[in-house]
């Protein structure tokens, strides 16, 4: 009796076993989870990764360094600046909830910026702290791509709700050439 036992069990463990490995041959693969900010909303700002150099138009020299790099699987695009003494970095990042970008920009000299915006209708990045700050001054900062691989950015304020712009910073980022 415990032989027939014996040899019954064997065989329902074979069952089993064979049983088993047969639906893992048949079961389909489950599909890998979505990597996060993966969706082309988070990639639009990806034509300003890079290394470059700095150069404020009417002048033919770079004034400064610019590194932008895709961080957190590519959840944020980090800005690191340097132009002599002055340097900066910024923080930016598709906000999924608001449907917008959004930059946070904190420089040596102490005083943050908040922006928030996303493409217009040509493909230029533009965000504006209008709305997000008490102030008397509307920041908005544009980056476009130039066909040649260049980005321009433009940094204008209005003291007036938007009537009328004055540029503050307009220069045209190239990538850096190795040295």
């Amino acid at each position: 009796m415990k032989t027939a036992c014996a040899a019954f069990a064997s065989v329902m463990v074979i069952a089993v076993s064979a049983s088993a490995a047969a639906q893992d041959q048949t079961a389909p693969e489950p599909a890998p989870k979505p990597t996060p900010c993966s969706t082309e909303e988070y990639r639009q700002f990806d034509f300003w990764l890079g290394e470059w150099d700095v150069t404020p138009a009417g002048q033919d020299k770079p004034v400064a360094v610019n590194r932008i790099s895709a961080q957190h699987g590519g959840c944020v695009v980090l800005e690191e600046y340097e132009a002599g003494g002055y340097s900066g970095m910024s923080l930016n990042f598709y906000d999924k909830t608001a449907g917008e970008w959004r930059q946070t920009w904190m420089s040596n000299q102490g005083a943050p910026l908040y922006l928030a915006g996303g493409l217009d209708e040509t493909g230029a990045m533009v965000m504006s702290d209008e709305g997000l700050v008490d102030g008397d001054k509307i920041n908005r900062i544009t980056w476009t791509a130039n066909d040649d691989g260049a980005v321009r950015q433009l940094w204008e304020q209005s003291e007036d709700d938007g009537e009328s712009w004055k540029t503050v910073f307009d220069g045209l980022y190239t990538k850096k050439m190795e040295d």
